[in-house]
């Protein structure tokens, strides 16, 4: 089911993680970014669009991880962007004919049959310099950056007050680092989040990729708690986060995770001895 978060923006929510798609709503069609993970949840999507009378007419992955990138055909033929980094990126991956194979490993089992995975990563790379999505609808202007995945892609969508942060600024989930290809991934992250709080003044809303709606107040609490994490991890403090408390929503997979970044940012002798 859509639901309207502001003016012309509504997000249809996936079972799986809590997934945001979001649809913004234009002249002649909507821009739908991050359409969803399972097959039937596509479809009640693109048939909450059909009873709307709107047509899919741009799509948009905000960055190239398999469940930011997957499309179905009753969503239509429109083109589908991503930034120049992003697009590269999974053309690369496509480039190897295993790769939907090792998509599927990924995958939880239990929804695997259910995935769609034809379209997987069939998008158009905009130009490096590109600043905006080029559609018929209000700006949606292009805050780039290498948190948590190349080309990773945030949205500001200012006549709507509206931020769209990809796979950052989650209620539900620690910031997850992308560490493939980067030198200082805590410090490439502790950009993005300046990148993040320099437009949050332009914004009433925030929809991370994962989690639920963030609404006026919230964008600068959701940052700072964020980068209250990337210090933490960075400095191997211990570690005060509501997400990763053991009746949290992440219980049976964020605390592992955690531990994997820790391990991966702090020397073995200095983490056996870290606090905590």
């Amino acid at each position: 089911m859509l639901t309207q978060v502001a003016d012309g923006i509504l997000v249809h929510q996936s079972e799986f993680m809590k997934s945001n798609a979001v649809v913004v709503q234009g002249q002649s069609g909507v821009l739908l970014i991050d359409p969803g993970i399972q097959d039937h949840e596509m479809v009640c999507l693109a048939n909450d669009l059909q009873e709307l009378g709107q047509d899919v007419i741009a799509g948009f992955s905000t960055h190239p991880h398999w469940d930011h990138l997957l499309w179905h055909p009753r969503l239509g033929s429109a083109p589908r962007y991503g930034t120049a980094r992003c697009a590269g990126a999974i053309q690369a991956r496509l480039a190897d004919p295993q790769f939907q194979d090792f998509v599927t490993t990924l995958i939880p089992p239990d929804i695997v049959e259910q995935v769609p995975l034809d379209l997987l990563g069939h998008i158009t790379a905009l130009p490096a310099e590109a600043t905006e999505i080029p559609w018929d609808g209000p700006r949606v202007r292009i805050i780039e950056h290498n948190a948590h995945a190349p080309g990773h892609a945030a949205l500001v969508i200012e006549e709507r007050g509206v931020l769209v942060a990809g796979d950052m600024l989650s209620d539900v989930l620690i910031p997850m680092l992308n560490v493939m290809g980067t030198a200082d991934p805590i410090e490439d992250y502790l950009a993005a989040l300046r990148l993040l709080e320099g437009a949050a003044g332009d914004v009433d809303v925030a929809i991370p990729g994962h989690g639920s709606v963030g609404g006026s107040g919230q964008v600068t609490a959701r940052i700072s708690q964020d980068r209250a994490y990337m210090h933490a991890l960075r400095d191997a403090e211990v570690l005060s986060d509501p997400r990763l408390d053991p009746s949290a929503y992440g219980k049976d997979f964020l605390p592992d995770v955690h531990e994997q970044q820790l391990q991966y940012v702090t020397p073995s002798s200095e983490h056996d001895q870290a606090p905590g």
